[in-house]
C-alpha cells in the first residue's frame, strides 16, 4: 500500500445560482505544468452548468475577471466555452475544464455567463468568484 507523504489539499466547490441555472467551480493546482522558477503556476478549474429553470437556454459567451495576487487584472471576453455553446433543456447540466497560468501562486477569478432563452432573451449567469492557490512551496532545514 502506497501512501502519498503530500496528499494535495482538498479543493472546495464555489458555487452561484442565477435565475435557476446553477454555475458550480472547482479549482485545482498543476503544479507538473506550472514553474515557480520562472514565475508560472498553472490551474484547472472544472466548470459543472446545470439549469433548474423552465425555460431551455444557450450558453452564447463568456467573461471572465480575473486576479493575481500583485492586483493585476486581466478581463477575458468570448463565445461560448471550450468552443461550444451548449444547449441546457430544464433539468440538463453540462460541465468542461479549463485552465488558467498567473505570474503569481494565487489569485481570484470570477465572471459570468450569457445566456439566451428560446425566445430570444439574453441574460446574465453569475461565475462564482473563486481562488486559486498553489500550495506553500516545500522548505528544507539544514
Amino acid at each position: 500500500m502506497n501512501i502519498d507523504p503530500h496528499p494535495p489539499e482538498p479543493e472546495g466547490d464555489y458555487t452561484a445560482t442565477t435565475r435557476h441555472i446553477t454555475v458550480s467551480v472547482t479549482p485545482v493546482y498543476l503544479e507538473h505544468q506550472s514553474m515557480p522558477e520562472a514565475g508560472r503556476w498553472v490551474f484547472a478549474y472544472k466548470v459543472a452548468i446545470e439549469n433548474g429553470s423552465r425555460e431551455t437556454v444557450q450558453l452564447k459567451s463568456r467573461y471572465w475577471h480575473i486576479t493575481d495576487a500583485n492586483g493585476h487584472v486581466e478581463e477575458i471576453r468570448g463565445p461560448g466555452v471550450v468552443g461550444e455553446e451548449p444547449i441546457l433543456s430544464p433539468g440538463d447540466s453540462f460541465s468542461y475544464t479549463s485552465g488558467c497560468p498567473l505570474p503569481t501562486p494565487s489569485g481570484i477569478m470570477r465572471g459570468h455567463y450569457v445566456m439566451e432563452t428560446a425566445g430570444g432573451r439574453l441574460f446574465e449567469v453569475a461565475i462564482p468568484a473563486f481562488s486559486l492557490d498553489a500550495p506553500a512551496e516545500k522548505r528544507l532545514l539544514n
